[in-house]
Order: C-alpha cells, then structure tokens, then sequence
C-alpha cells in the first residue's frame, strides 16, 4: 500500500469519503455492519485487525484512478489556518421622527423584518459601513448619533455592532430587491409587532424608549 501503511479510522473514513458513499453503502461494499462504520467515525485514532486491513486494501485497489486521486488530495495535511477575523456586521437604527427603519428580508423559506445591516470588511469602520448599508438597501441617507453596543448575535453567531442614527434624507426604496422583499419606516411603538421582543438587542429599546 503507497499512501496508507496502516489504516486507521480516519483513513477509512477519507476513503469512504472519496468514494462518495454513505455508511450504508460503504459497509455493503466492505463487507461490514453500518455500525461498524460509524464507530469508525467517532475513533478516527482506531487501527483495524488485519483482517480488516486486508479489506480495506482491497477496496483502494479496487476503486479506479479517480478514487484514488481523491483519496490522495483528501490525505494531504491542512494547510497552516490563518488567523481569521470574526465576522462582523455593523447594524444601523434607523429614526425619522417616531418612525423607525426596518427592511424584510428573505431567508430559510420565510421572511424577517430587520434593521439595515451589512458586513464589516477588515480595517473599515463599522459606523461608516451602517451608514453605507443602508443608503445601499434602503434609498435612506442617514447620520450615526451614537453606538449602543455589540454582542454575539444570538442566531447568526457573527459579531453585531449596533449604531443609533437619525434620517437626513430620502424615502425608504427597496434597492436590493434579491435579499429583500420590502423597506418600510414603522411606529417606534409597533416595532414588536414585526421584530419579537426577545430577539432585538436590549439598548435598543433603552434609546428608543429615551428618544419618545
């Protein structure tokens, strides 16, 4: 055997993989137990009998020039992981008078009201982007008064930076018609009646409720 002296949980497994088969199919073709497949999943350190060793030799043998190739690019070691930053999205609340922006977003097969929200690129400042974001979805130049904080956003699991701001000009348009369905300002006063209550961030309803 070139690539595998020794077959282990984890090389059965790359295999399987690159044979692109489910359990089943696999332990069909090796000749073994579904769970025997799936313990070699949950020990990718095991080392099999010879037996088994046998088996699996034969199936890489077996298994054609392009299984192989695969096999032999899923065996390679990762590459060094960079230091990645963490996603980040800067969000913007939007005031006109007692009116608030929101934007209708699609998304798993139903839609969500929202505030304007967009992806922070390293090194950009997050207010500029909220500024930008929503101008860009929206149709509405804003200006940030303040920010109200950040957190782990408790669905996506991205970083939320959350930014107070007060419309300056233009009416609510919806400019990007493929992630949105709608843009509308809403009564400060109704917003839990698009937004549940527990899902929007605490500080935002403190400066809502403070800006009455």
């Amino acid at each position: 055997m070139d690539l595998v002296g020794t077959w282990t949980g984890r090389t059965a497994c790359l295999l399987q993989e690159a044979m692109r088969m489910t359990n089943e199919a696999f332990a069909e073709r090796l000749g073994v137990s579904d769970r025997t497949i799936s313990r070699w999943h949950a020990s990718p350190d095991m080392t099999h009998r010879p037996e088994v060793q046998q088996i699996l030799d034969t199936a890489y043998e077996q298994a054609g020039e392009a299984v192989q190739r695969r096999f032999a690019l899923l065996l390679r070691p990762p590459a060094p992981r960079m230091e990645a930053q963490a996603l980040r999205v800067a969000i913007a609340v939007v005031l006109r008078g007692d009116e608030v922006l929101l934007v209708c977003r699609r998304g798993d097969g139903e839609l969500r009201w929202q505030f304007p929200a967009g992806m922070v690129k390293p090194g950009v400042d997050p207010s500029t982007v909220a500024v930008q974001e929503t101008h860009g979805e929206t149709g509405v130049h804003c200006t940030v008064r303040q920010q109200l904080g950040e957190r782990v956003h408790p669905v996506t699991g991205v970083m939320a930076s959350y930014f107070l701001a007060d419309h300056l000009a233009g009416e609510a348009t919806n400019r990007d018609p493929l992630e949105n369905v709608d843009v509308a300002f809403v009564p400060r006063t109704a917003l839990t009646r698009f937004i549940p209550q527990e899902q929007i961030y605490p500080p935002i309803l403190e400066a809502l409720e403070a800006t009455v």
